[in-house]
């Protein structure tokens, strides 16, 4: 298996399945939670969120930013020109006052193949390695030799003689591309996660926090970006279905620029304070909320007629889309479920560089960074 994959298993089971991949841990493993930023890289942006211990075991917000990018740096995810996504890294880090250099970074899953696969639980370590790299080849369409493999035993198969093991494979040239852009920025990629996982960490350890742990509850997560919108619906910590769909704050941003000349940065800032004409509520905001709780809707039909469950107990919004204004309403009406945007950094301490206020605001953009940032507890 290639040499940058270390084997580790996630304190999180439940939410990553058991799998992560992870990058030189052995210089991590010397010291109790060492130093680690989170790097979210998006097509649009690069969000960095950095966590420390707080007093009583909690955590604590260190410090986050995050710094737009050249158009077209970052496209569908990957990386087109390593010095303008590096360039970027290095004026964000510099502007957060940042000192650490260990990243985790992560991969978007399109980019990553999982598979659950089973094994016999009496398979010897060397073993065991030598199996899964030989079942990985059935489930990977590339040569062995231009992935990047990783995984991790989850538990007991419920058969008791097998063990329920998770694999996840990448290419090799988009694992690298992302440590070069550390690298080049003068930090070291530590951890390499997805991020859809990330973001179901974060928001794993907000369930945790609700009434009775959120035991028998079923929570619906909405994750709405720039572009898409991933859907996490949760029961007792195991996601019990997961779909994308094409919808994001972006249509609305166009939409600005389009109908009063504005560039893409000045729509985006004047979409979150809603300094906008007076008919920006009507012709623009009303619609685009309309289209939003019609999605929202959908998901949670499609989510009813394709798996055995009739009912969701609570619908959380995240994502830089969510704190849209009316959003949150507007969803709660169409779909009668008690409906709340969330923020990642919910219960945790804040350092003396960071503005309550305006976090408020910031925060559910940070789900996948902020999820990032928690792997230097894990």
């Amino acid at each position: 298996m290639h040499a940058l994959f270390q084997f580790v298993k996630n304190t999180h089971k439940s939410v990553y399945e058991g799998i992560f991949l992870a990058f030189d841990l052995a210089s991590l493993l010397g010291r109790k939670n060492p130093p680690l930023i989170g790097l979210d890289i998006s097509s649009f942006d690069i969000k960095l969120v950095e966590l420390t211990e707080g007093s009583n075991k909690a955590y604590r917000l260190e410090r986050y930013a995050s710094e737009p990018l050249p158009k077209g740096a970052v496209q569908d995810g990957n990386i087109e020109n390593i010095e303008q996504v590096s360039e970027t890294i290095r004026k964000l880090v510099k502007r957060s006052g940042a000192n650490t250099k260990n990243v985790a970074l992560a991969m978007p899953a399109a980019a990553v193949i999982t598979k659950k696969i089973l094994l016999p639980a009496t398979l010897s370590d060397q073993a065991l390695e030598i199996q899964v790299e030989s079942e990985a080849s059935q489930y990977i369409p590339f040569s062995m030799d231009e992935v990047s493999l990783d995984f991790c035993v989850i538990g007991p198969a419920p058969n008791q003689e097998d063990v329920e093991v998770m694999l996840a494979a990448s290419r090799k040239e988009k694992i690298e591309d992302r440590v070069a852009v550390a690298q080049a920025a003068g930090l070291q990629a530590k951890v390499m996660d997805v991020e859809s996982y990330a973001a179901r960490a974060a928001m794993v350890r907000l369930i945790e926090m609700q009434a009775n742990e959120g035991r028998d509850q079923i929570y619906a997560i909405f994750q709405i970006g720039t572009k898409r919108t991933n859907i996490y619906i949760l029961l007792n910590g195991e996601v019990v279905y997961e779909r994308e769909q094409q919808f994001g704050g972006s249509q609305l941003t166009q939409d600005i620029v389009r109908n009063y000349g504005l560039s893409q940065e000045e729509a985006e800032l004047k979409k979150k304070t809603g300094d906008l004409p007076d008919s920006y509520e009507m012709e623009l905001l009303e619609p685009f909320l309309e289209n939003a709780a019609l999605e929202v809707t959908r998901a949670i039909q499609f989510f009813f007629t394709s798996t055995p469950y009739t009912r969701v107990d609570q619908i959380f919004l995240t994502g830089g889309c969510a704190v849209v204004t009316g959003l949150v309403d507007i969803v709660a009406e169409r779909t009668k479920i008690s409906t709340a945007v969330i923020s990642p950094f919910k219960g945790m301490e804040l350092a003396a560089g960071v503005n309550e206020k305006v976090l408020r605001n910031d925060a559910p953009a940070y789900t996948i960074a902020c999820g990032l940032a928690l792997r230097r507890f894990g």
